[in-house]
């Protein structure tokens, strides 16, 4: 979870490969509609999220083994609201970093919807999790590897 551009896609993905999980884009998920108005340059409201959040958390209420899904869950109620959809244990890997961190990767990305311009939306939205969110935060500004290693080795420890 994290803000647009903090590395969720490279990341999940990264980090499915090393733990053998399914990796899902939760950008895949929104519906047109979503898409559309971001890529207009308009943050989404709630009204616009809560069916994508329904649809991140039943995604994530696959039995079939472990599954890491890519979604921005800026706040608590989102991540509360993925969380009871899936009807099991979820953990968050909050993806942080700064403001200039951020704008520079998105800037440098080609092909994606989101622009720059909502970056301070996403920033105005964050909510990081709280401790009681059993949640792991990472910084970003390292190499993907080490993010990576740190990120297993944290899910290690909560999993024994």
């Amino acid at each position: 979870m994290g803000v647009a551009g903090c590395g969720k896609s490279a990341v999940g993905s990264a980090l499915a490969s090393r733990i053998g999980a399914t990796y899902l884009d939760g950008d895949d998920l929104h519906p047109p509609a979503n898409i559309a108005k971001m890529s207009r340059g308009e943050p989404l409201a709630d009204d616009d999220r809560w069916p994508w959040l329904t649809l991140v958390g039943q995604k994530l209420a696959d039995p079939d083994g472990i599954i890491i899904l890519g979604c921005s869950a800026l706040k608590r109620r989102y991540r509360d609201h993925i969380r009871q959809e899936a009807s099991a244990p979820v953990a968050f890997v909050h993806l942080a970093g700064s403001r200039e961190l951020i704008t520079s990767r998105m800037a440098a990305r080609a092909g994606h919807f989101m622009p720059t311009s909502l970056i301070d939306s996403q920033f105005a939205a964050l909510e990081p999790p709280a401790a009681d969110e059993n949640a792991i935060t990472v910084d970003i500004d390292k190499p993907l590897e080490a993010i990576v290693a740190a990120i297993a080795a944290r899910l290690e420890e909560i999993r024994t």
